[in-house]
């Protein structure tokens, strides 16, 4: 029998972009949708205009090809466009490739995004006892397990309630709760669980830790190279729809920090409503620095829409994802309002003395729109901090220029 949980070969993803963004959609959306398609194609003829023609092509995957034993815990990272996303909702066949093949050789829960698998107008209950049908478990199956989700997802008291009522929060805690205990023999997850709260995030990596110990196949996607480090034991680069290097997680997340792009484009991840489009180091690109110097973060941005109670946030974290820098804007000048438009704004600091070595710094805006509290975050950018010593020499977080007398 093969150990074989994942093989994929050749596997390519194409998408026609340009087209507008569709809402969830009812079964009697689908029908009508489906009954109109050819009339709304002849139309499109007569026209003169074909879909290749209003869409143009763009490959988030090509020529992505690797294996994963039964068992293995396989960490996913790479910058934001990079293809993790797609790739995973491949392997949990939520879309189909366009080329190449993924044969997954189990049954996969899957947390790609807040809500992922449920359907709005059902119940928590039933929205459970429907994700646990589809991956084959029986009534009495789900019903003993029942108990433990609502008790991780901390909904009982919304057990009932429809999940289009759930806040995003709720969501998450009951998707991963469905996807983590309904025994899948591979466990997908997400950066979802960056968007919980310290304590979530804690209880879901012990929770992943105890489904590998089991023997299941885990794939973690994640910006915290800390709980990838934790989790993993191999790990796989996407860059640009393609692997760049796969192998033992610690190499592998050594050569994203120590090769992620640090080109003056730093925009990250681009949103419809906020975008980071460029950060300076003291007026320049990132480049090597030296901090026993003060440092100057210029960042500029994009606003397409009104925010208030704005709180910008300047992070910065070693190799193993320890935070050695937490900046918050409001512990100066407080909360702030932003209109929509090209803004900018300085982060000065004292020289802080780190020690040699590979650190990354992430931009992160908290604000409230006229809908919802929103969080984006930029990519992270990758320091090189230069100094005399080797970066593994000395213990310690920080080498400050010490005078000795004798």
């Amino acid at each position: 029998m093969s150990d074989i949980a994942i093989r994929v070969e050749n596997l390519g993803k194409m998408y026609r972009i340009g087209g507008s963004q569709e809402r969830y959609q009812t079964f009697r959306d689908a029908i009508t949708r489906t009954l109109a398609a050819p009339f709304v194609r002849v139309r499109d003829i007569v026209r003169g205009q074909s879909a290749s023609d209003l869409k143009e092509e763009i490959w988030a995957l090509r020529d992505v090809s690797f294996e994963v034993k039964q068992g293995e815990v396989v960490g996913i990272i790479g910058r934001n466009g990079a293809g993790k996303s797609t790739l995973l909702k491949i392997l949990s066949r939520i879309t189909e490739p366009t080329i190449g093949y993924a044969d997954v050789y189990g049954k996969v829960g899957a947390l790609l995004e807040v809500g992922t698998g449920f359907h709005p107008e059902l119940t928590g209950r039933e929205n459970i006892y429907l994700n646990g049908a589809i991956l084959g478990m029986s009534r009495t199956e789900i019903t003993s397990k029942f108990d433990e989700i609502v008790d991780f997802a901390g909904v009982e008291r919304f057990v009932d309630t429809p999940v289009k009522h759930y806040s995003s929060g709720m969501g998450l805690r009951l998707g991963f709760a469905v996807a983590a205990y309904l025994e899948p023999e591979i466990l997908v997850v997400d950066e979802v669980l960056a968007v919980g709260d310290a304590e979530f995030q804690k209880k879901c990596l012990g929770k992943m830790e105890d489904v590998a110990k089991t023997g299941n196949t885990v794939l973690f996607v994640s910006h915290n190279m800390a709980a990838v480090k934790t989790l993993c034991q191999t790990g796989i680069l996407l860059d640009k729809g393609q692997i760049s290097t796969t192998g033992v997680i610690g190499d592998v997340i050594y050569k994203y920090m120590k090769t992620f792009s640090n080109a003056a484009d730093t925009s990250g991840d681009t949103h419809e409503e906020f975008t980071f489009t460029n950060i300076l180091l003291n007026g320049h690109p990132p480049a090597m620095i030296d901090l026993t110097r003060p440092l100057d973060v210029q960042v500029s941005f994009q606003a397409r829409a009104s925010f208030s109670g704005c709180l910008f946030y300047c992070i910065v974290h070693d190799i193993d994802n320890n935070t050695v820098i937490h900046a918050r804007s409001d512990d100066v000048v407080g909360l702030r309002e932003i209109q929509p438009g090209d803004h900018s704004f300085c982060v000065s600091f004292p020289a802080m003395w780190l020690r040699p070595g590979i650190y990354t710094l992430n931009l992160k805006l908290i604000a409230r729109s006229t809908n919802s509290q929103d969080r984006f975050v930029s990519d992270p950018l990758v320091l090189e901090v230069g100094g005399n010593s080797h970066p593994g020499a000395m213990p310690g977080l920080i080498t400050p220029l010490a005078e000795w007398h004798f």
